[in-house]
């Protein structure tokens, strides 16, 4: 029976190796969603997290492309020690939005029809969402496609879906320019960090459920 168990174990083990290419690609394929029909009144650039100026040159298409009203972007990130650094009086070298809207006029996008939330304490894709939410409920928003990196749209989407309480009017767009590669994310260190770093993030969700 044992000897079995091994046997059957092993044939378990060599196939996994040898169709690695196709499991490992379910898994990062799995990451993505992207809604590439919806329309809404505005596409939110998630700040948090890397690879900011695909997200931001994508909200820019779907304007061009007259698939959202405006933009919203958010930012002006602080920590303590900024904070200390303020009280003592320092002052940025220009407001924190200015060069993004600096890109997003570069990309067709008039200064008018971005809106930026300052956001100080957000830290995660959930604490992101809870500070915009009281912006999106004050100017009648009431769709929005969220623009972010391919590997973040699936949980982006969720998070924000759960954020909302609700499930229509809320759409993922997935970066066009980010580099994620979704069918060979293993052999990139820094791709396998943003895949196991997503599947931790819903188990974690799973567990905590931090929306509450």
């Amino acid at each position: 029976m044992k000897k079995k168990l091994l046997i059957f174990t092993a044939i378990i083990l060599l196939s996994l190796f040898i169709f690695r290419a196709s499991w490992l690609g379910y898994l990062g394929n799995s990451l993505i969603v992207n809604d590439e029909n919806a329309r809404a009144d505005a596409a939110i650039v998630l700040s948090t997290g890397v690879d900011y100026l695909p997200r931001l040159l994508q909200a820019a298409q779907l304007y061009k492309d007259k698939r959202v009203e405006r933009i919203l972007i958010n930012g002006n990130r602080k920590t303590d020690a900024i904070r200390k650094l303020e009280k003592q009086g320092f002052v940025p070298a220009c407001k924190w939005p200015e060069n993004s809207l600096r890109i997003l006029e570069m990309h067709g996008v008039p200064r008018e029809k971005v809106w930026a939330v300052s956001a100080e304490d957000v830290f995660d894709t959930v604490s992101e969402a809870q500070t915009i939410k009281p912006f999106l409920q004050k100017n009648n928003i009431n769709s929005v496609l969220i623009t972010t990196s391919k590997f973040h749209t699936r949980r982006a989407r969720y998070v924000w879906r759960k954020v909302l309480d609700r499930q229509d009017g809320i759409y993922a767009s997935a970066a066009a320019d980010d580099p994620f590669n979704p069918d060979g994310w293993w052999k990139d260190g820094r791709q396998v960090k943003q895949v196991m770093g997503e599947y931790g993030g819903m188990a974690y969700y799973v567990w905590k459920k931090p929306w509450r």
